[in-house]
């Protein structure tokens, strides 16, 4: 069975190599040629002697989600629905759809990334978490969802890029994978991408922060409250009743803050629901105690859900009174939500009919 190249480290690779009787600086420009140059089709690396890549050709192989479809966005943004062929082990045998999004803007584009097909964790204001969870993604999955992107946007790309693994799926809940396709992004030799740039978001699993704080190369941390009491977090977010709120502040009490980072904690706003004074109080006593922290007031983006989003008032009564209790507060309003692109509104729509739909297309040449 061929040997799958995306996804595998620059060990990995210098090792596959070695074993096929090449010197083990050929697993570098392997390397290189995937993650820097961004080559996914072997004739192409040209650094690799030809007998070596038609021996890859024979024992390897580069496998690529397919664009099923692309959704462009009144504001420049693009949602990819990818479609990813089954794996060949028993955890990835199910072939599986996944979403990406593509934002630009002034200075800088930012990528947010899917790391499971579906979402287990069931959160009642996400439209992702009607899917359930379909599989985890792979290393290389995960990890394509930028290179992708990027290589698509190359002729019109700023001087820096933003991961944010805030798409589908709960990331601590495919830590090994997930991790493994961080060293891969964050690798300066590698896909270079700062780790002041990276954003995992989780909803707060407890043992996985704690698995986080011990990894040598980490993005930064964001945690999505939603709620200021374990009452109100239990029906929006049933993962709280497995790891409550005392829990999962202690774990950010005792998460290892480097010089220059915050925690992040993110909080939709749901009109008449968690969006009133007494719950901005409750959020600045549960946040109070730590170290450095900031928050992001997201406005609920619409969705066949029974909710509603706060008023442009509400939020702002609510964002002022966290400001005034020393919280650097922030309101974040969501990317490409006309193309159901936005925090939230995951959920493999297929918006066959809209305008600014694209014919599917293969992914790349």
């Amino acid at each position: 069975m061929p040997i799958e190249l995306l996804g595998k480290s620059k060990t990995e690779l210098t090792d596959l190599a070695v074993s096929l009787g090449e010197p083990s600086y050929r697993g570098a420009q392997l390397y290189q040629s995937l993650y820097v140059e961004r080559l996914f089709d072997l004739s192409k690396m040209s650094t690799l002697p030809a007998a070596f890549r038609e021996l890859l050709a024979n024992e390897a192989k580069i496998t690529l989600p397919t664009i099923r479809q692309r959704y462009n966005s009144t504001d420049g943004s693009v949602r990819y629905l990818f479609s990813l062929p089954p794996g060949d082990d028993r955890a990835t045998s199910r072939p599986a759809s996944v979403e990406a999004v593509f934002m630009p803007s002034d200075g800088r584009q930012t990528i947010c990334i899917s790391t499971q097909a579906g979402c287990a964790v069931d959160c009642q204001f996400c439209l992702t978490a009607q899917l359930g969870l379909i599989r985890n993604l792979t290393p290389g999955e995960i990890v394509a969802q930028v290179l992708i992107p990027l290589e698509e946007h190359k002729d019109a790309l700023q001087p820096n890029t933003n991961i944010v693994l805030m798409g589908q799926g709960e990331p601590l809940l495919n830590f090994d994978n997930v991790t493994a396709a961080l060293r891969l992004l964050l690798d300066p030799k590698g896909i270079a991408i700062s780790p002041k740039h990276t954003t995992l978001s989780t909803s707060g699993i407890v043992p996985g922060i704690e698995k986080l704080a011990k990894e040598e190369v980490r993005p930064g941390l964001a945690i999505s409250l939603n709620a200021s009491s374990d009452e109100q977090r239990d029906t929006l977010m049933p993962i709280n009743k497995k790891y409550p709120l005392a829990a999962l502040m202690k774990a950010c009490r005792d998460y290892p803050l480097r010089s220059w980072e915050y925690l992040m904690f993110e909080y939709v706003m749901l009109g008449g629901v968690n969006d009133s004074l007494a719950d901005a109080k409750r959020v600045v006593k549960l946040l109070a105690p730590l170290k450095a922290c900031k928050v992001n007031l997201i406005p609920w983006n619409p969705g066949s859900l029974p909710f509603h989003e706060s008023s442009p008032e509400v939020i702002d009564i609510f964002q002022k009174h966290l400001i005034e209790r020393g919280i650097p507060t922030f309101v974040r309003h969501s990317r490409g939500r006309d193309v159901m692109a936005a925090c939230g509104q995951l959920a493999l729509n297929e918006l066959t009919s809209a305008p600014n739909a694209n014919s599917p297309l293969p992914v790349l040449p």
